[in-house]
């Protein structure tokens, strides 16, 4: 039985760690080098450090604090926002970190997945996607910059072209359960885990325990991605953990 992962998420807004719901309203809980070492000594499985802002304001990423959060967190790190090419691969890479996220610029420019994954390795390229149920027709369409856009583009569709292209892995939001605590959108992730072989991080709307132990056994997510539920305290890495070993759920104590 593979073992399943549980992954904090560092949403970073101008140097600081923030949280929202449904990706507006966003509030300050802390320095993100401080809360990634605090999640690493906590038994976390990986870290994802986003700056949200970065995309749609057209800064760089800020290599400085992705180099000092790698120097006090020895889980994988993932960090994705406001890269543009492989140079940007590069340069984060060097700064410390083990996976790169892209999304606007993947959407924009499919070929950045499969240069990144030629030149880094497919294990490098996290896609990452941002969706929302089409009310009209139920489907799921993509959303870029931070959630402000809509692609248009049929979810489904993006992540198995993704996997063609050369991504390693898919980190899933759903926009419409983020920061809801209603549970994780079953029917999105189950729909994407369905249409890709490559591991795919479910993310989006965690509330309680059982949201977890729903997320692993109705659908074939890899990982689940946390963020408010633990900014916020209400449960620790280490409760879910214990929690998941009870109902039978393989993961690393």
């Amino acid at each position: 039985m593979l073992t399943k992962r549980i992954i904090p998420c560092l949403d970073v807004d101008m140097g600081r760690v923030v949280k929202g719901i449904n990706f507006i309203d966003l509030k300050d809980v802390g320095d993100p080098v401080e809360i990634a070492d605090f999640y690493n000594k906590e038994g976390a499985d990986e870290i994802v450090f986003l700056d949200i802002s970065a995309t749609n304001e057209g800064r760089n990423t800020m290599i400085e604090v992705v180099r000092r959060t790698a120097e006090k967190v020895f889980i994988p790190l993932t960090v994705g926002g406001g890269i543009r090419n492989t140079d940007d691969f590069k340069n984060i890479l060097r700064a410390g970190a083990d996976k790169i996220s892209i999304n606007s610029a993947a959407i924009r420019d499919p070929k950045l997945i499969s240069l990144a994954a030629k030149k880094f390795g497919s294990q490098c390229v996290v896609v990452a996607v941002d969706a929302r149920r089409n009310e009209e027709n139920g489907s799921f369409n993509v959303f870029i910059n931070g959630g402000r856009v809509d692609t248009g583009i049929d979810a489904i569709e993006w992540v198995k072209k993704c996997e063609r292209l050369g991504a390693g892995e898919i980190l899933l939001t759903s926009m419409d359960a983020d920061g809801t605590k209603n549970g994780y959108d079953i029917a999105l992730t189950r729909a994407v885990c369905d249409s890709v072989r490559i591991p795919v991080i479910a993310s989006g709307g965690c509330g309680k325990l059982k949201d977890f132990s729903d997320v692993f056994n109705k659908t074939s997510a890899d990982a689940a991605l946390v963020a408010s539920l633990f900014h916020y305290k209400e449960y620790t890495v280490r409760d879910v953990k214990s929690y998941l070993k009870e109902n039978n759920i393989s993961v690393r104590l």
